[in-house]
């Protein structure tokens, strides 16, 4: 059975590109960071979405030595010139291992400095950068990069209790209800995360 490493410890994340991926290849095996206790923590010190990415995807398929698919996702709010960008998940400055807390205190921050933003002003974008790298015995290697991209807005309070990150202050374009709202299948359909994953399943599906 073919197998490749989903670099995220975020348990949200992991069954969202889980469910995603299996979508494109069931028979493709996918294990997580958590499998491979020993490896060491990769630092997303990149400048850019795609950075980052790379920085995962590539240490940990050298580690793993296994085939690799990483993201770096961010939320880029117009009102705030873009931020709080790559910086999304660590914009509360919480540094302690609770994923529901540190959300928590980022959705908290974020709409506090749009608290004085009109509806209608409130404009926002989800950002994915997925990357795929596999290293060949050779010492070659495959590699492919995609973009994802959710226009949307930030609601003026968190609503819906699924999803994960920012999910329940983004209400996506089209839609009245936040991410956080929304079944997991019209989540995927419409996500920055499943639209970047879909542009780059026919190219693990080729080099898996």
């Amino acid at each position: 059975m073919r197998q490749i490493v989903l670099a995220s410890k975020n348990i949200g994340k992991i069954k969202e590109l889980e469910r995603l991926l299996g979508k494109f290849a069931s028979d493709v095996k996918v294990l997580g960071i958590t499998d491979f206790p020993e490896m060491p923590e990769v630092i997303e010190s990149g400048n850019s979405l795609s950075e980052n990415a790379w920085l995962k995807a590539k240490q940990i398929s050298v580690f793993s030595k296994l085939p690799t698919l990483a993201d770096d996702s961010g939320l880029f709010i117009d009102a705030l010139a873009g931020k709080p960008g790559i910086y999304s998940s660590r914009w509360s400055g919480y540094e302690g291992n609770d994923s529901l807390q540190r959300d928590r205190l980022n959705i908290e921050k974020a709409l506090t400095e749009l608290v004085d933003i009109p509806v209608g002003k409130r404009g926002a974008q989800f950002k994915t950068v997925v990357a795929f790298y596999m290293p060949n015995s050779d010492g070659s290697f495959f590699e492919q990069e995609q973009l994802g991209v959710l226009k949307g807005q930030i609601s003026q309070v968190a609503i819906g209790n699924s999803g994960f990150g920012y999910d329940p202050i983004f209400i996506p374009d089209g839609f009245n209800k936040t991410l956080a709202q929304l079944p997991a299948g019209v989540k995927d359909e419409v996500s920055h995360r499943g639209k970047a994953l879909r542009a780059i399943a026919p190219f693990l599906l080729d080099h898996l």
